[in-house]
């Protein structure tokens, strides 16, 4: 059904061998979306709502991840319908780029805006509207691969795709980290709109897209709704494809958004904003090598194989947080998780584009897919929060005192006695991230142990 009337569209690109000038502008958005998300999801949002709420910052930033989800969730379904029937002469997936990308950049502006007056619900509401930005140019966006390029190539375009998306995080982590460390949130503001704008601008005036030779019919929410359904009896690799990115998402996302506090309340670092950027940044490092390998290798010996090797690297890894004690054993877990992650991720587009059920509407089809990377992320961070918060908590008076002095100097120190307790940051026990990363690691292994189900990709 989601595929009737939708005529095939010929790549520009079909029968070529991709230059790599081609493969960049393909992923050059990829590196200015993850600039902005390497640089909020690890350093500033954390920062930022440990500044509005101290004494539960672990429950607050979970529920910011979820609720913020939940429109990453819903919002792909919609916009992937849609590009795959956009009748534009710029093409199918170039239109929504561009004003998601736009959309994006005022809810950057909102939430530094609400940001510097630490209310916190406004300021949720302005991250979901980046949520919303980002996810209608990206659900266009993840059609182009399967749109463009040509299928004995996928690998290595993921390879770039992941190449660039782990430059971006890595920027963007690197960058935020001394500046949010020394309060100069806005400019971080400035540097994510300014990269992403940028990075938009190379991708759709790099890459060419045929348009669709006639508008078709609109479909009606009924019959979109009923197209979103791809019944795993048909399709059971394009299944077990989603069913094991879901497992991994769900431990990944149980940890990322916790690095900022764990290196505060286990390892014990005084700079956790600046020392979570410097860790991520190695992390990516990693990332970044066995991303471009991964996905050049997965075209050779077959996607599967690559698979299993990294992700039982990043569950060891996730499971051998629990005994790091010093911040020398931390940096070392997270360059071999780094390695791990990088693989996965590039072969894991590559993987997700081979099981496609249709190619046609590839913007539909991916959008699907998609949910299997943010449904988790509406679960796990909460989940995760909660799970901690459950341990208990107790005073990290030094965290305190550097706060309020913080507080002060930004000219709001309303907020040092707006709490009970000088308004202080509490810090959550060694048991508690043990517990949280350890499910982690055991979601993370079974993302691997499952893949052995999917029969009709190498």
């Amino acid at each position: 059904m989601s595929s009737a009337g939708l005529p095939e569209v010929p790549s520009p690109y079909a029968g070529r061998k991709l230059t790599a000038p081609i493969h960049l502008a393909l992923a050059a958005y990829w590196m200015g979306s993850n600039f902005l998300w390497g640089a909020m999801l690890v350093v500033l949002l954390p920062k930022q709502i440990e500044d509005m709420e101290p004494t539960r910052r672990g429950e607050y930033l979970g529920l910011a991840f979820s609720l913020a989800a939940v429109v990453a969730l819903v919002v792909p379904l919609i916009v992937g319908g849609w590009s795959d029937r956009c009748a534009s002469r710029w093409g199918r997936r170039r239109p929504y780029i561009v004003w998601g990308t736009l959309l994006t950049l005022v809810g950057l502006w909102a939430m530094a805006h609400f940001g510097r007056m630490l209310l916190f619900w406004p300021f949720l509401a302005a991250y979901c509207l980046v949520q919303l930005g980002n996810n209608t140019a990206t659900a266009a966006y993840s059609g182009v691969i399967p749109d463009l390029v040509p299928q004995d190539q996928r690998g290595t375009a993921s390879g770039y795709m992941a190449l660039l998306s782990q430059v971006g995080t890595l920027l963007g982590a690197l960058i935020s980290g001394p500046l949010v460390q020394a309060n100069r949130l806005e400019t971080v503001y400035l540097v994510i709109g300014l990269t992403l704008a940028a990075a938009m601008l190379v991708t759709v005036l790099g890459i060419r897209e045929n348009p669709l030779p006639f508008r078709p019919d609109r479909l009606s929410p009924i019959q979109h709704l009923r197209s979103l359904w791809i019944d795993p009896r048909r399709h059971p690799d394009f299944a077990w494809v989603w069913l094991t990115r879901a497992l991994v998402m769900l431990g990944f996302y149980a940890v990322q958004p916790f690095v900022q506090y764990y290196l505060r309340d286990v390892i014990g670092v005084t700079t956790p904003a600046s020392t979570a950027s410097e860790m991520l940044g190695l992390i990516l490092v990693g990332a970044t090598i066995s991303s471009f390998v991964g996905g050049h290798l997965s075209d050779r010996i077959g996607r599967k194989r690559v698979v299993y090797f990294a992700n039982g690297v990043v569950a060891a890894m996730a499971f051998a947080l629990t005994f790091c004690r010093t911040l020398e054993q931390a940096l070392v877990v997270g360059v071999l998780f780094g390695l791990g992650y990088g693989a996965y991720i590039s072969v894991d587009w590559a993987l997700g584009t081979d099981v496609l059920p249709s190619r046609k509407d590839a913007g539909k089809d991916m959008a699907v897919w998609h949910i299997s990377m943010v449904l988790p992320q509406t679960i796990s961070p909460a989940a995760a929060g909660l799970l901690l918060g459950v341990f208990g908590t107790s005073p990290n008076l030094a965290a305190a005192t550097s706060h309020a002095i913080d507080l002060a100097a930004r000219a709001v120190p309303w907020m040092v006695w707006r709490d009970p307790g000088f308004g202080g940051i509490v810090e959550y026990p060694e048991a508690g991230y043990g517990v949280v990363f350890a499910l982690a690691a055991l979601s993370l292994g079974l993302g691997a142990v499952l893949l052995r189900n999917v029969r009709g990709a190498r």
